[in-house]
């Protein structure tokens, strides 16, 4: 038995809709993830790409729930992949967010951008590194896609100095093990300054395991050592790569990191001893 949807059939609906009056119930389908209901309102002829006032499309909606189902019946009804609100936030951008790694790779699938089209923007890889855990494949998946490891947003950085801010060692890791500098932040700042404003030790480490430098200063003149608790285990660990010597061990560590990354990225096969012998020299 068929159905058809009227306004009465949402919560806000009764002819004086007041805020909500942009919002349409394929939107409210798509959050909500009922399949069967948005399914029926795109064959009652609701176009897939309407948004609200802010331009918020359900494919917005549906990302930002995890909803793949919904994803995928939105895309094969035309929805725009790439479609932007009025803060540059996109689709795929919003997988990142809930943490969707089947939404996010549905959208690659149809030609969704990664990079934001100025430096201004929201860049998904960034949002997914702040996200943590649950967020990391995500991670895993645009850099496998080609995102660039070092993108940077003007007021954020590099997606490795945003997974410090937030204490993400997962995503830490994984953007090192693909080739992000260890030592590229925001501005001044590095990702090791970051990591110690945090407190977060197992981030430090990581960072210094990559040959992350000791020695580089903030915006005020600062050593990351400097900013570390008085006595505590991260002021320990990083006096232990303190002085000239193991700086330039560092700095040599850190290319050799970057270069194996970068071999491994671009060739998918491991180094042999010619190759190894040749990054080193």
């Amino acid at each position: 038995m068929s159905y058809t949807y009227q306004w009465l059939d949402v919560p806000w609906g009764d002819g004086d809709m007041g805020s909500w009056a942009d919002r349409s119930p394929l939107h409210e389908a798509a959050c909500q993830g009922r399949l069967l209901a948005l399914r029926t309102l795109l064959e009652q002829g609701y176009p897939a790409n309407r948004v609200t006032i802010d331009h918020v499309s359900p494919l917005h909606e549906a990302c930002l729930s995890g909803h793949i189902a919904c994803v995928r019946a939105l895309l094969s009804a035309g929805a725009d992949v790439n479609a932007a609100n009025i803060d540059g936030v996109t689709p795929l951008y919003n997988c990142c967010s809930s943490g969707s790694v089947g939404c996010l790779e549905l959208l690659l699938q149809n030609g969704a951008h990664m990079h934001a089209p100025h430096a201004h923007l929201p860049s998904p890889l960034h949002e997914a590194c702040k996200r943590g855990k649950r967020s990391s494949l995500c991670v895993k998946s645009l850099l496998a896609h080609g995102a660039d490891p070092d993108c940077q947003v003007s007021h954020l950085g590099s997606p490795l100095y945003v997974s410090c801010v937030h204490r993400q060692t997962a995503c830490s890791e994984i953007l090192l093990h693909r080739g992000a500098s260890v030592n590229t932040g925001r501005g001044g700042d590095s990702p090791l300054h970051a990591a110690v404003r945090q407190e977060s030790l197992d981030q430090v480490s990581v960072l210094l395991d990559y040959g992350a430098d000791v020695n580089l200063r903030d915006s005020n003149n600062q050593r990351a050592v400097e900013l570390a608790p008085p006595g505590g285990k991260t002021q320990q660990l990083l006096m232990t790569f303190d002085g000239s010597a193991l700086s330039c061990v560092t700095v040599i560590l850190s290319e050799m990191w970057h270069s194996i990354a970068l071999w491994k990225l671009y060739f998918s096969q491991p180094l042999g001893p010619f190759q190894m012998f040749y990054l080193y020299f």
